[in-house]
């Protein structure tokens, strides 16, 4: 009869011989690329690999606790971006940035499979156009020596309560799918910052540029539509100028509110903006069109724009 000492051993034996065979039979995880996001403060918990980032376009698998945290910034503010990446893949970093509803963030780039590869390359936006920020950024192949930092600059044109800036991680060398993702959610208020310039051809040493982007916000867009030089030469009437008032006034409303009213306040400000094209509309026909045919095309075309959008 074996004694204590010689069955002790003989167990230890035989679980060893079984991790091994289970370790064989189930092989561990590829260790995909993993970032936190340092700075601004993310939306939600992170833990020590950055996870929850895995499925669009904030890390919404769950998992993590909602920080309530939100950045304050300035319009046309250069703010710097921090992420660790904690688990290396070559790829880079795409920044964008949605002002109303995070639906609004661009898809997740095309990405083109090598022969080895399913996340072989993905598009870069060059120059990057409105929501996109920034793209391309940090492109790297070797690991990182430690947190990477970063620039951006918000457009001057955009104000929001609260808001929200994406970082977006593509990863080359990795099984699909391609991206991480992590969010913040910032404020864009005040006065907006003036950019300085040395190097301008125009302008003396220390004097200040500016930059113009797209409008990005329905209330940008409405008062480009009625103010722009379509527009210029008539006089909109008082009830499309109040539609076009009071429906971004809903929408700005409707980001700070409770989901269920936030719905409410988009359907109300869709309302509006589609009665103010069918107005604008009927303004330009008759024998005395109060508008012209191009201005009613500006004011048609964005209300029907910003309308599809909600």
């Amino acid at each position: 009869m074996l004694g204590f000492e010689a069955i002790r051993t003989t167990r230890r034996r035989l679980r060893a011989a079984f991790l091994v065979g289970m370790a064989a039979v189930f092989p561990p995880a590829l260790a995909h690329g993993h970032f936190v996001l340092v700075a601004p403060d993310s939306w939600m918990s992170q833990d020590s690999v950055g996870l929850p980032e895995k499925l669009g376009p904030c890390g919404n698998e769950g998992g993590g606790t909602p920080t309530g945290k939100v950045t304050a910034f300035h319009p046309g503010q250069t703010i710097a971006v921090t992420i660790d990446e904690v688990i290396t893949h070559p790829g880079h970093y795409r920044v964008a940035l949605s002002v109303s509803d995070r639906r609004e963030l661009p898809a997740e780039p095309t990405v083109t499979p090598d022969t080895d590869d399913p996340c072989g390359r993905a598009a870069i936006e060059d120059p990057p156009t409105f929501p996109i920020l920034a793209d391309n950024v940090l492109p790297h192949t070797d690991p990182f020596a430690g947190p990477q930092t970063f620039t951006v600059t918000l457009p001057a044109d955009v104000t929001c309560r609260k808001c929200t800036l994406q970082v977006l991680e593509f990863m080359s060398n990795h099984p699909a799918p391609c991206f991480y993702h992590h969010c913040a959610d910032i404020s864009i208020q005040g006065t907006p910052v003036a950019t300085t310039s040395t190097t301008s051809p125009i302008l003396p040493p220390g004097g200040t540029t500016t930059t113009t982007v797209p409008c990005p916000t329905p209330r940008c867009s409405l008062e480009a539509a009625v103010q722009g030089a379509a527009c210029g030469p008539d006089t909109i009437p008082a009830a499309i100028k109040q539609k076009l008032a009071r429906a971004p006034e809903l929408l700005d409303e409707s980001l700070t509110s409770p989901p269920a009213k936030a719905r409410s306040l988009r359907k109300k400000a869709k309302h509006l903006l589609t009665r103010a094209g069918a107005a604008a509309l009927r303004a330009s026909r008759g024998r005395k069109p109060k508008l012209s045919a191009g201005c009613v095309a500006s004011i048609k075309q964005t209300t029907d724009r910003l309308a599809g959008k909600l």
